[in-house]
């Protein structure tokens, strides 16, 4: 059975770090494209990173300019997992933040990667509060 299962998210002060955790099952991770999302209250899921399978040894990862020189997307084949480590948080980085992947399919290639519409599975999604 295909599932994305986020966890890490918590409660953080300005300026602190959380790593989030985005273990697959039923498909293997660097078969395919994956992406890291967010939805703050009353605003849209928007991209904030993502792994682009090019091919069956290049990918290329992209950040949204929001979070670029904070956030580092990593993955490790092994654990069949994505994480997503950030830093220097700030209060407005407030949100659900969701682990999504194009199973079965090809693309996206490139940074259209960060687009939600992309993908065909997601995780339940985990909250990040960053707050004082």
């Amino acid at each position: 059975q295909l599932q994305l299962v986020e966890s890490g998210g918590g409660l953080v002060q300005p300026g602190g770090s959380l790593r989030l955790s985005c273990a697959a099952s039923g498909f293997t991770v660097d078969y395919y494209s994956i992406g890291w999302f967010r939805q703050a209250p009353g605003k849209e899921r928007e991209g904030v990173s993502c792994i682009s399978r090019i091919s069956r040894i290049i990918s290329r990862v992209y950040y949204a300019d929001s979070v670029k020189g904070r956030f580092t997307i990593s993955r490790d084949n092994a654990e069949n997992t994505v994480y997503l480590q950030m830093n220097s948080l700030k209060a407005d980085y407030t949100a659900v933040y969701y682990c999504a992947a194009r199973v079965g399919q090809n693309g996206p290639n490139g940074p259209n990667c960060l687009s939600k519409d992309q993908y065909n599975s997601w995780g339940q999604g985990t909250q990040v509060t960053v707050s004082s």
